[in-house]
């Protein structure tokens, strides 16, 4: 494994070269069969909120939009309103996925003018959207698949998400469930694209490798798969990207690529300040986990030392826990949260660890191979 956490620990030292400075995630838009009845579900089982609504009261005619928001978390779920559409294709072909992921810049003009530049395909030429609460500014690009990066520059803004949206009143908004941030992001691609899409960022915006793991870290005795880890400057934006390596049976890449159909979003990882609490909460609201063998808690304290926890509860809850050299983390990783076996949350508590839970890979992915099993599709 090649690490490299300076950026991560001391991100002045990259700020002055960064030609693109990103503030943080803005908003994750999914396509999604029925996005009314994907927004309660999000409320119910997560814990989001309703935010604001856009669709045929709003004046659009071809699509109706849900946004949520817990924390600095705003989800975005579209529908299309008539056959025949790009959104009603994306979903034919991939189930409900995600489609953008919107990152919050000061410049939405200058991001893309410096992306476009470096090669990126350009997706949306920056547009001013207005109303009486002031003005947005968005511009995208392509990356994998069919997954969009789009820019939003919202300083001279004060309305309740974008232009075009109206505040969504409801009465029903269960309580949260703890989540905060997105922590990072997982890209699944095809076999051999891993560098490709790597140097893109790289090249393109302005990243960093981090972390690199090859099939000798991620492997059990029939899958296998490699990953590497992109930051920006501030360290506020990270994406893993995966693709499968050779094995003896079908690893969960190659089962993701097999049911979207394409390179895309794998999963989203919310943190948490409380991942014990969180986790007895969504259990509560019926989100099921992998789990892995009980025994993996037998000797958790000799693997990463000392821990605030209680290891009995973690064990009850199947939270798994590993160490770095800057502290140590918690995560634990929902079942697929759709037909298809493809997209998934992971919630993780930081304790100081800017890694990713290499410790964990073996137990986790023999945890994903058992249900592949049960699934027939390994």
């Amino acid at each position: 494994m090649i690490t490299d956490t300076a950026i991560l620990n001391n991100p002045s030292a990259s700020m002055e070269a960064d030609f693109l400075p990103l503030n943080g995630t803005d908003y994750v838009e999914l396509y999604v069969g029925n996005a009314l009845q994907a927004a309660h579900f999000y409320k119910t089982a997560l814990g989001f909120q309703s935010l604001a609504h856009a669709g045929l009261k709003t004046g659009l005619k071809d699509r109706e939009s849900y946004v949520l928001v817990q924390d600095k978390i705003r989800l975005v779920l579209t529908s299309p309103l008539h056959k025949g559409t790009d959104i009603g294709r994306h979903i034919d072909e991939r189930g409900d996925g995600v489609k953008v992921v919107a990152l919050w810049v000061d410049d939405a003009t200058k991001a893309f003018e410096e992306t476009v530049s470096r090669g990126a395909k350009p997706y949306m030429q920056p547009n001013v959207m207005e109303d009486e609460h002031g003005r947005v500014v968005r511009s995208g690009i392509h990356t994998y698949g069919e997954t969009i990066h789009l820019f939003v520059e919202r300083k001279d803004y004060k309305g309740v998400f974008l232009p075009g949206y109206e505040k969504w009143e409801s009465a029903y908004n269960p309580t949260t469930t703890g989540l905060k941030f997105v922590d990072h992001m997982v890209g699944n691609v095809p076999l051999g694209e891993m560098n490709k899409w790597v140097n893109f960022y790289e090249e393109v915006m302005g990243f960093k490798q981090i972390m690199s793991f090859d099939d000798k870290d991620i492997s059990t005795e029939y899958t296998a798969l490699m990953s590497k880890v992109v930051s920006n400057g501030n360290g506020r934006i990270k994406f893993p990207i995966n693709e499968p390596a050779a094995g003896l049976k079908k690893s969960q890449v190659d089962e993701y690529l097999d049911f979207y159909g394409s390179a895309g979003v794998q999963h989203m990882a919310i943190a948490t300040d409380d991942i014990v609490g969180t986790v007895k909460e969504l259990q509560s609201r019926g989100i099921e986990f992998l789990r892995v063998p009980t025994t993996y808690y037998d000797t958790l304290i000799e693997r990463v030392g000392e821990i605030d926890e209680d290891v009995s509860i973690l064990g009850e809850l199947g939270i798994l826990v590993d160490r770095d050299d800057e502290g140590y983390l918690l995560q634990i990783f929902t079942q697929p949260i759709e037909p298809r076996p493809t997209l998934f949350f992971e919630i993780i508590q930081r304790k100081g660890a800017t890694s990713f839970g290499k410790g964990n890979f073996k137990a986790l992915f023999e945890a994903i191979e058992r249900e592949q099993a049960i699934r027939g599709t390994l």
